[in-house]
């Protein structure tokens, strides 16, 4: 038991520099006497995140380096609740009066406040170090990372690929960020974990232009947990691919507005679940009242041709994590099965104001946000038709090879661009078309997905949200859509 004398002059300090190698063990004592103190206080949970990180960014531009961005951050958050309200603090002062006062900061937001000397406090007895960084070797992924001299070399053999490859180049680009991260949760139930993220992704942006003519294309790829994953990248591959693109929609002819039935390809085409439908899942929309699905758990919301999951375990994909930001270890969640919703994503948060269970899903961009619950690797599953079943059942549509921007509305009314595409005439592919916007609704447009083919493939993404922006994965096989409203020209 902690005795009042922790509430004294002799309350341990806790000493920090940027330059200790990892979280670790000695963490226990003091975190655990905040937690103490907090339960004291009146608190009913309280949690800790402690994040380190190491970023970079680099920008090629033509054929110079137009741009290198480190960014070094260390800081905790702490997250306080009573009852259904809570609240959270965020600090760069990791000495332990440094979060001590994040608590009391937090308390006295709830109208609580550190008990006085002769209180009781409760001995908070956290887990021994659930430590993913160390089980799974993490600790020594930065050092093996792309030195900085490397970034340069391999981004400017790639825009030099798309000058070699293209035809009529306006612009061209490539991009790269390396974000290493260590987190360490402690909270009041006796969560205390640590895990190691190794995030990174590279891409290729191309403009061609002839005239009045344009085309514009890009290509990313995104990967957790490789520190070789830039060396390893083909980027006269990816170039190549960009180039081919922007050739074909270059003279493109705008397409036709009117509704179609459409193939979306496989990849990247999952973006429109993820914002359309995925987001709808969370519970944070619940909490908001701006999901249609709120009180549609157990009933069919989708075509019986579509199951859905999000999940955090597929080796190496961009949302890929063995804990949450709250400490829990990552799961798969099956969203929706032959049209049924089965479960939404939940945080700690979410969990508490709308009675459903956590998922794993309490994820943040940084500590100095607080988790919230958000997608991980999210995706329509394999179904059961190839890809030529799909195509053949089109007389007249649309093939959305590759998916643009977008927006998506509160309640699931949404738009994208398609960058390529191209007229589907009597179940074979025509000719490219450009200018095409999806338009539609998700409770309408989950319905009207009835073929699914068998080529799952998944592709990095970022998602922003109340949390923050995060590393999510999209993916889906080739779908068809029955009817979509298609505008243009």
């Amino acid at each position: 038991m902690l005795t009042n004398t922790l509430l004294s002059k002799q309350l341990p300090t806790l000493q920090y520099s940027s330059t200790l190698e990892r979280f670790d063990e000695s963490w226990e004592a003091p975190l655990s006497t905040l937690l103490g103190l907090g339960r004291a206080a009146g608190a009913d949970f309280i949690e800790f995140f402690l994040e380190r990180v190491n970023y970079i960014s680099c920008l090629a531009e033509e054929d110079a380096i137009t741009s290198i961005t480190p960014r070094l951050s260390t800081g905790a958050g702490v997250r306080v609740f009573r009852g259904k309200a809570d609240c959270y603090v965020s600090t760069n002062d990791l000495s332990f009066s440094g979060l001590k006062a994040a608590l009391e900061k937090g308390l006295s937001i709830l109208g609580l406040q550190l008990p006085a000397p002769n209180a009781f406090v409760p001995e908070i007895n956290l887990e021994l170090l659930r430590d993913y960084g160390t089980k799974r070797g993490k600790d020594g992924w930065l050092p093996l990372c792309t030195s900085m001299r490397e970034m340069g070399e391999v981004l400017l053999d790639g825009t030099a690929q798309l000058q070699k490859k293209a035809s009529h180049v306006q612009s061209r680009r490539a991009t790269y960020f390396r974000d290493w991260q260590e987190v360490l949760v402690a909270a009041s139930d006796g969560t205390f974990a640590r895990d190691i993220r190794l995030t990174q992704s590279v891409g290729l942006i191309l403009l061609c232009a002839d005239g009045a003519h344009r085309a514009s294309i890009a290509e990313r790829a995104g990967n957790t947990s490789d520190p070789n994953f830039l060396k390893a990248w083909d980027y006269k591959q990816a170039a190549e691919h960009i180039a081919e693109s922007a050739g074909k929609m270059l003279y493109a002819d705008y397409v036709e507005s009117g509704t179609y039935p459409i193939i979306m390809a496989n990849h990247f085409g999952g973006v429109i679940f993820h914002e359309a439908c995925g987001h709808l899942l969370e519970t944070t929309q619940i909490e908001r009242n701006t999901t249609p699905f709120a009180d549609k758990k157990g009933e069919k919301i989708a075509h019986e041709a579509l199951t859905a999951w999000d999940e955090g375990r597929t080796e190496n994909a961009f949302g890929t994590i063995d804990m949450d930001d709250e400490g829990m270890p990552s799961q798969r969640t099956l969203l929706i099965e032959k049209g049924v919703l089965k479960n939404f994503l939940a945080d700690r948060t979410g969990s508490v104001r709308t009675g459903h269970p956590r998922t794993g899903s309490g994820r943040r961009q940084s500590f100095t946000f607080a988790a919230a619950s958000r997608m991980r690797n999210t995706y329509i599953a394999t179904g059961e038709y190839t890809t030529e079943d799909l195509f053949a059942s089109v007389d007249k549509g649309i093939y959305c090879k590759k998916m643009g921007g977008g927006s998506v509305g509160a309640t699931g009314q949404f738009n994208f661009g398609v960058d390529e595409a191209y007229l589907i005439e009597n179940g074979k592919i025509t000719k490219p078309l450009k200018g095409a916007i999806l338009i539609g609704e998700a409770k309408e447009i989950m319905n009207k997905i009835s073929m699914c083919s068998q080529d799952l493939s998944l592709a990095a993404g970022f998602c922003g949200s109340v949390s923050g922006s995060i590393y999510t994965t999209v993916g889906q096989p080739h779908i068809k859509v029955d009817s979509i409203t298609v505008g243009g020209r």
